[in-house]
């Protein structure tokens, strides 16, 4: 006899055994995927709910532990789906079933529909960060005229940028006012219409909280809008999206454009991970109500925005929470304070620290990566990629 260890942070160690033993590829696909293990934290749960939680949970081959007005459930997927149905458990139970349903990891997608047509997510994609301001927190008014911008962004091109993102309004902290609309459009359209002429199958996408310079980058021919703010400031905004048949990325954040990047709204009551899976909920619903189709829409747990040091690495080791919203996963953690807290460098040095975390990312089920350095992404990342491909 012979026993094996697997590991099953992944569905592949089980997939691949069963293949080993002749099984058919989508049966052991499916197999494995339901063996794949979920825990779930539920608060403000009555002692009614409790005492009929427990005992069925058990039937059911799951782990529970509880308190008082919570429990920690944890099984297979293909367990806790079965209790996901609430027309066929005690009644008590009912609205826990509901949730559970509704944050069950869901099948990744694997492409995004933009104004300029279907990108693919079955291996990493690249955004290449390009601010045209002058007081970007990372490059300093580097590129903020046309020739300078341009130039960058085909130099991340050819490092292996799928997309570049401009953005004309700095969110580094401790800005004192935010940018007016006509000089946002002055620093973002030149280059737009200048990368396009020079590179007219590009997919641009402009980060922007108002609807009006979205408007006009899109008629411009960007493809994307990537709302920091996730449709919170600028009630127009889903409105404009849909009408253009744009992408949107909906990153998480609080507070005005001013407080984005503050820790002035970071106290989540201990459950950062909920409080971002709530929010981003709500910013979806937003999307969908505007107009926007869902195989439109990107979300992004906000890296950097409104979370502390602590907060930001545990919402990168839970970022494999974020699959229940069903939509694909950006993050943008490039150069970001945390991963200075963690370093000790400097923003311009944290570049491989930034590889790093797009690599882990990756691992937890992120598909998209906006970075300022392009090369050290892509490099990690065909890394990560092949050791989720194998064989």
């Amino acid at each position: 006899m012979n026993v094996t260890p697997l590991a099953v942070h992944s569905s592949r160690a089980v997939r691949e055994a069963l293949r080993s033993h002749g099984w058919d590829e989508a049966l052991a696909d499916t197999a494995a995927v339901g063996i794949e293990t979920t825990a779930f934290h539920l608060t403000g749960l009555d002692q009614g709910a409790i005492e009929a939680l427990v005992p069925f949970a058990g039937s059911l081959g799951l782990e529970i532990l509880t308190g008082e007005s919570w429990a920690i459930l944890c099984g297979s997927r293909s367990r806790l789906s079965a209790l996901a149905r609430p027309w066929s458990i005690p009644q008590p139970l009912a609205e826990i079933a509901v949730s559970i349903g509704l944050n069950l990891p869901a099948e990744p997608a694997t492409t995004w529909q933009t104004g300029r047509g279907t990108v693919l997510l079955d291996r990493p994609v690249i955004l290449g960060i390009l601010n045209v301001t002058p007081d970007s927190f990372s490059d300093g008014g580097r590129f903020a005229g046309v020739e300078a911008a341009v130039q960058q962004a085909e130099a991340m091109i050819r490092e292996g940028a799928n997309i570049v993102d401009i953005g004309g309004e700095s969110t580094r902290p401790g800005r004192a006012s935010d940018v007016p609309q006509d000089e946002e459009l002055r620093r973002v359209l030149p280059v737009i219409e200048s990368l396009l002429r020079r590179n007219p199958d590009l997919i641009i996408s402009v980060d922007t909280v108002k609807a009006a310079v979205a408007r006009a980058a899109l008629s411009a021919g960007a493809a994307i809008v990537n709302d920091v703010s996730g449709l919170r400031l600028d009630p127009d905004m889903a409105g404009v999206v849909a009408a253009a048949g744009a992408g949107l990325i909906l990153m998480h954040s609080r507070g005005s454009i001013l407080e984005l990047a503050s820790y002035q709204h970071a106290d989540y009551g201990g459950d950062v991970v909920g409080g971002v899976l709530r929010e981003l909920r709500e910013a979806l619903d937003r999307a969908g109500k505007g107009g926007v189709s869902p195989d439109a829409v990107v979300i992004d747990p906000g890296f950097g925005f409104g979370k502390t040091v602590e907060q930001n690495i545990l919402l990168l080791d839970q970022l494999a929470s974020l699959r229940a919203l069903g939509r694909p996963v950006l993050v943008g953690p490039s150069r970001k304070r945390f991963l200075g807290a963690v370093t000790g460098l400097e923003p311009e040095d944290r570049d491989r620290a930034t590889a790093t975390a797009c690599a882990l990312a990756y691992g937890r089920g992120a598909r998209l990566f906006r970075v300022h350095s392009v090369a050290a992404a892509r490099e990690s990342l065909a890394l990560a990629h092949a050791l989720a491909e194998f064989p």
